[in-house]
């Protein structure tokens, strides 16, 4: 009974040392740019927190927010920020929100890799190949000294962060593009694509490529000042013109649950080597350290 009694009375001071395991639920969904390191993430988190289903999905970026906003997933992963319709979509629900940057990313243009004649490829030639009403359907039509064989072409779907990311840097205006195009959410439709098909031409994360560069070949990207390779230094000096951060977007209401604010804070902790596992450029350590901050701001 002393026993008892005593451990009644030191309960606040010894409680941490037996702090209930968490459990619940996290959804996660959006970018499949994003989705390595949210799902290398969660399978870290869960070997530690085994009694929290952690489930995260691709649906792309905008799909992640059509959800996000309609409350039904905790966590929203985007190759882009938040635009006014759908931040406006998540105010009509009441539902706040903190950004949180987690990676860079270089959207990499990817061929067949029999492909040999040009080893790069200009902005302007992107833009008139995928310029809606675009009248491209041979390589030759791009460039004369290329090929007269037809271009199959691979990208993201609408609801992708990386098919607006795309269409702005390279079009000139989010969502324009051509639509007679194989498009999906998923890279690995893309990838198999491109990789299957010669004469092909498609694009999608850094992160992707590099874990299938034995598959299809990257071209080094010319915005005017010569041609420049996708890679951390070129990320990092900002020479690469399709570079780009990545983000997670929490639902405030979610972050009161102890397991989502358990999990965030995970991935803030981890995101630096797991992103660059995952094939991405990390931020630079201050900038996670002020995320944390800011995330510890709203979260308590």
């Amino acid at each position: 009974m002393k026993i008892i009694m005593l451990a009644l009375f030191l309960g606040t001071q010894i409680n941490p040392c037996f702090a209930a395991p968490l459990t619940g639920e996290i959804r996660v969904d959006g970018s499949s740019t994003v989705f390595p390191i949210s799902e290398a993430v969660a399978e870290e988190f869960g070997a530690i927190e085994k009694s929290v289903r952690v489930t995260v999905g691709t649906s792309g970026t905008g799909g992640g927010f059509k959800k996000f906003c309609a409350d039904e997933i905790d966590i929203s992963d985007a190759s882009r920020k938040i635009n006014a319709v759908e931040a406006s979509a998540c105010k009509g629900k009441n539902i706040q929100f903190i950004e949180l940057a987690i990676a860079q990313d270089a959207l990499t243009i990817v061929v067949h890799p029999s492909t040999t004649f040009t080893s790069k490829i200009t902005i302007a030639e992107l833009k008139k190949i995928w310029e809606p009403g675009s009248q491209v359907k041979k390589w030759s039509d791009v460039n004369p000294a290329w090929p007269s064989e037809q271009i199959h072409l691979y990208g993201p779907g609408p609801d992708s962060g990386t098919f607006d990311f795309f269409t702005e840097a390279v079009v000139g205006k989010a969502k324009a593009s051509r639509t007679d195009f194989t498009a999906s959410e998923d890279d690995n439709v893309l990838l198999k694509g491109v990789s299957a098909t010669r004469s092909s031409l498609g694009y999608f994360g850094l992160g992707y490529y590099l874990a299938n560069k034995n598959k299809v070949t990257a071209l080094a990207v010319d915005a005017g000042k010569g041609a420049v390779v996708p890679s951390d230094a070129n990320i990092e000096n900002g020479t690469y013109i399709l570079s780009r951060p990545l983000f997670i977007y929490v639902n405030l209401a979610s972050a009161a649950k102890p397991q989502v604010k358990s999990f965030v804070n995970f991935y803030l902790k981890n995101a630096k080597n797991l992103s660059q596992e995952s094939g991405y450029k990390p931020m630079k350590d201050n900038l996670y350290k002020a995320a944390l901050e800011s995330f510890a701001k709203v979260s308590k």
